[in-house]
């Protein structure tokens, strides 16, 4: 899906046409991002009739593309909305972010996530959408087999015993495929005491002894005793699992706030629950940021700063989060949301609770694009029958290493 629009005004020489290109983070084209951004644009450019912002919105299939082929074409937006920064920032061709807004609004995104968007020591990235993982269960399927939510991992694999002897055909559905295995993957580190992809300085620990002895178990305990479903992980994609859940086919699985309202709409009773770790709840949660950047090309600096002190005005922050499920990422619209009577704010609290301590992927790493490319295509063989994680992981650790060395080089 792409749409392309704009504010409406004058276009004498003492006008600026700012070009945005945005993410769609909508399930339908009346739900389209594109409405969100044409009501914003519309209103800036009431308050500031010498600033126009043409805005294109495209799939999450087709954005970063979309931008790596105008910045190459030397037609860099003046904006973009996407899921990542470092390459662009190594470059040298976005602004810092202290170049564009101000200090109110730099002063009132969450810290963990504005500390996420920095590139050796500065900040690039501007945190537009997050997300954190929950573990969703069917509590029909739940209740009819007498079980609770699990609360670490032998209580998820016992319950997944009891789903499968019921018939249920997939009772814990593990995505490793190709579309996301990334933040599955990302998940079970955290859940098995690791750190992640990286250690506290930022240095990859992927064969961890913790990610090797998590994916022996993943392995061993749910791959191997048939409780993960007919479809082998590896070649499960996380769509493709949300929508089994949504037709009632999942007893368990990881999930991002945009599955409630795809289960609801089908109708599927579930409940939410911190991810259980290997003795208790897991060390942390996995978040998700995407990144609003701002390119130096066309010289915008003070309009793209005024027009993003708009966008992440309170109000507008709360809209946006509150029409396509995600989590705010200032602290005014996190603690509005928090202090929210309405049952979709509460729906959202147990992902915003564990926002402030979640732990991100290294997206301010250049390696990282390759890196993940290369887990989405290599993590399901850990968990196959015969696979080695510690082999997997090993040559994930080598090659993300060799790439890391090779862009700080």
């Amino acid at each position: 899906m792409t749409a392309t629009l704009g504010g409406c005004g004058s276009t004498g020489s003492s006008d600026t046409t700012l070009r945005l290109v945005a993410a769609d983070y909508g399930d339908s084209a009346a739900h389209s991002s594109a409405h969100y951004w044409k009501r914003l644009a519309d209103a800036y450019h009431a308050r500031h009739p010498d600033v126009t912002v043409d805005v294109s919105v495209y799939s999450w299939n087709d954005v970063d593309r979309e931008v790596r082929r105008m910045v190459a074409a030397g037609h860099a937006p003046d904006l973009a909305q996407i899921g990542s920064y470092a390459d662009y920032a190594a470059a040298g061709k976005l602004y810092e972010v202290s170049d564009l807004l101000s200090i109110r609004t730099q002063a009132d995104f969450v810290a963990q996530l504005a500390d996420a968007g920095r590139w050796k020591y500065a900040q690039y990235g501007i945190p537009f959408a997050a997300s954190t993982r929950v573990l969703f269960y069917n509590k029909t399927l739940f209740a009819d087999a007498g079980l609770t939510p699990p609360a670490d991992w032998s209580q998820l694999a016992s319950d997944a015993a009891v789903l499968k002897s019921r018939g249920v055909k997939f009772p814990y559905a593990l995505p490793l495929g190709p579309e996301e295995a990334q933040a599955e993957t990302m998940q079970w580190m955290l859940s098995g005491g690791g750190n992640g992809y990286t250690d506290d300085i930022g240095t990859y620990t992927i064969d961890s002894p913790q990610n090797v002895n998590t994916f022996d178990w993943l392995r061993d305990d749910l791959v191997g005793k048939g409780l993960t479903g007919p479809v082998a992980p590896g070649r499960l994609d996380r769509a493709d699992a949300f929508s089994a859940f949504a037709d009632g086919q999942v007893g368990m699985l990881d999930g991002h706030p945009a599955l409630m309202r795809q289960a609801a709409a089908k109708g599927v009773k579930f409940g939410t629950v911190p991810a259980p770790g290997r003795t208790g709840r897991a060390k942390a949660a996995m978040g998700v940021t995407d990144w609003m950047t701002g390119f130096r090309q066309n010289g915008h600096a003070a309009q793209i700063g005024g027009f993003l002190d708009f966008v992440y005005d309170r109000k507008n922050v709360l809209d946006f989060s509150r029409a396509y499920g995600m989590l705010p990422v200032t602290s005014s619209a996190s603690q509005a949301m928090t202090d929210s009577p309405t049952a979709a704010d509460r729906q959202l609290r147990p992902f915003l609770d564990q926002l402030s301590d979640s732990r991100t992927y290294p997206v301010g790493k250049t390696s990282w694009a390759s890196v993940s490319a290369d887990v989405k295509k290599d993590i399901g063989q850990a968990v196959a029958p015969g696979g080695s994680p510690a082999t997997v992981l090993g040559r994930l650790q080598a090659t993300a290493a060799a790439d890391d060395s090779a862009d700080q080089g």
